[in-house]
């Protein structure tokens, strides 16, 4: 089998993945996992697809990630997963699909308006 090479990308964040053959290893940006997404619920959006389709220690994982903040990185890297998984078996689809897994979620910051505090918060007006 050769390397799977998949995108994912959340808010400003880009997560490209490399998936092969291998017993289960995960590295981000050359750190292990743990170090890197230190609370546990930013490692199970990293595993949720590796979870979905039963593939935990089958498949070593190397990740390039940058952009953003580590909950936009991590939902990245969850999607460019899931986009492997479907490249490597069609009926991972099946599975990743209904859980929303492969969906871009678009939502994007929205900019600052001039004359404004932030996008939609004005400044007070004061009547002396």
């Amino acid at each position: 089998m050769e390397t799977i090479h998949k995108i994912g990308r959340r808010k400003t964040a880009v997560a490209r993945v490399y998936l092969k053959e291998g017993k289960g290893n995960i590295t981000i940006n050359k750190r292990e996992l743990e170090n890197y997404f230190p609370t546990g619920t930013l490692q199970y959006k990293v595993k949720q697809p590796l979870v979905l389709t039963e593939n935990e220690k089958t498949f070593d994982i190397s990740v390039n990630v940058f952009g953003g903040g580590i909950t936009g990185q991590a939902e990245a890297i969850r999607l460019a997963i899931s986009r492997a998984m479907c490249e490597l078996i069609d009926e991972n689809r099946g599975i990743l699909k209904p859980e929303g897994l492969l969906t871009r979620d678009p939502r994007m910051v929205e900019r600052k308006k001039f004359g404004q505090k932030k996008a939609r918060k004005k400044f007070q007006f004061s009547k002396r």
